[in-house]
């Protein structure tokens, strides 16, 4: 298969996955990739091949076909391919909750600075660090990176990049309680979809709504939380996005347990663990497992609680998440009160107060420990954070 051949045939795969032909379109490009002898195409086809397995969830061969592409780009000998292939290598990695690895490759695309090309992916590859960190809970070098993806964005009027950027942001937020923000921002990516958005892929309305859902439920404001999830799902679901199908779920479940509605919000969080499972995102796996202690919680089912914070904590300490470690040491603490268990209940209150230390999750100017409450935080230019009151 010739250049010109290559060419048609990469962009019919792209006209059938548009109109939501994914099988199709993924059988045309892997005979572009077995036939083609042209090796600036077959790196383009792998980049089709990353992107659709990524937003189907199939991680593992979205890694697959990155490792492929690293060797096609060496074949080629230009650092921008390399860059790029590597940057794929990253988000894999970031898919896969694999963190360290994750900055490790985004380190190794910084430092290969080929062209103009390669610097209009710092920002892709700033986000995918900040990913990366806020996963390991490293937050001061997660909003670092966030907002140099950000700086990166507008120096070259890259909306797309902003949108994604401000969902992340949101997410940041989010975790360390400032709700205000949290829901600032994914309303700000909203916005960018409206007034920029005509051609872009609708995955980017899905993912704002899904960021301005969570904030929502985080404030109490359950029906607009349910209406934007809502609207995430019906997208998630008319194009297959599996990754986004459990996180939606995850939050439908939320807040029916926000209602106190234990019985409507098991079915969900079972749905959505068993998608996280399958698609291999251990993080969200730990999110869902918090949920449904907090069930049992709510039912007096103490004993079942503890069997899901174990089922978490292996997760997390797996993974490197403080914050999931934190959160489950909080849980430990309130059961074994409530089991009046004094050692116990001691051990975790120690474990608690170390992980706020390690995350250095506290106010420079009042002392308190940040991310316990809602609470309004200010960024200082170094990213420190501190409480606005």
């Amino acid at each position: 298969m010739g250049q010109d051949q290559t060419k048609q045939q990469i962009e019919k795969g792209l006209h059938l996955y548009q109109s939501n032909q994914t099988e199709k379109a993924l059988r045309v490009w892997m005979r572009v990739l077995e036939k083609s002898a042209d090796p600036a195409g077959r790196f383009r086809v792998l980049g089709c091949l990353i992107t659709a397995h990524a937003e189907m969830g199939r991680y593992k061969d979205m890694l697959k076909f990155a490792v492929v592409q690293i060797d096609t780009a060496r074949e080629l000998e230009d650092p921008d391919y390399l860059t790029e292939s590597y940057l794929n290598l990253a988000r894999s990695n970031e898919k896969l909750c694999e963190f360290q690895k994750t900055i490790s490759y985004c380190k190794t695309c910084l430092n290969m600075q080929g062209t103009t090309v390669s610097l209009q992916l710092n920002g892709q590859v700033s986000l995918s660090m900040g990913n990366a960190f806020l996963g390991l809970s490293i937050f001061q070098k997660a909003l670092e990176c966030f907002e140099k993806a950000l700086r990166y964005a507008h120096n070259n009027d890259d909306k797309m990049l902003e949108c994604r950027v401000c969902c992340s942001l949101g997410n940041f937020y989010t975790q360390i309680k400032d709700y205000e923000k949290a829901l600032f921002f994914p309303c700000k990516a909203a916005e960018l979809v409206n007034d920029y958005g005509k051609g872009w892929s609708l995955k980017y309305r899905a993912m704002s709504q899904y960021h301005m859902a969570v904030a929502y439920r985080k404030l109490g404001r359950l029906a607009d939380a349910m209406d934007c999830c809502e609207e995430s799902m019906k997208i998630a679901l008319q194009h297959g996005d599996r990754p986004l199908q459990a996180l939606c779920l995850l939050c439908f479940a939320d807040i029916h347990r926000s209602r106190r509605d234990v019985q409507t919000a098991f079915p969900r969080y079972d749905s959505s663990m068993s998608i996280m499972t399958e698609i291999g995102n251990r993080l969200g796996l730990i999110q869902v497992l918090l949920g449904v202690t907090k069930c049992w919680m709510i039912q007096k089912e103490l004993d079942k609680a503890l069997e899901s914070i174990e089922k978490a904590q292996e997760l997390a300490e797996g993974l490197g998440n403080k914050l999931g470690l934190l959160k489950l040491h909080c849980l430990c603490e309130r059961i074994y009160r409530t089991k009046e268990q004094q050692r116990e209940l001691r051990d975790h209150v120690v474990k608690f107060h170390e992980c706020v230390e390690e995350m250095e999750l506290y106010c420079g100017m009042c002392g308190e420990s940040i991310g316990e409450k809602n609470n309004q935080l200010q960024a200082l230019p170094c990213s420190h954070f501190f409480h606005l009151k």
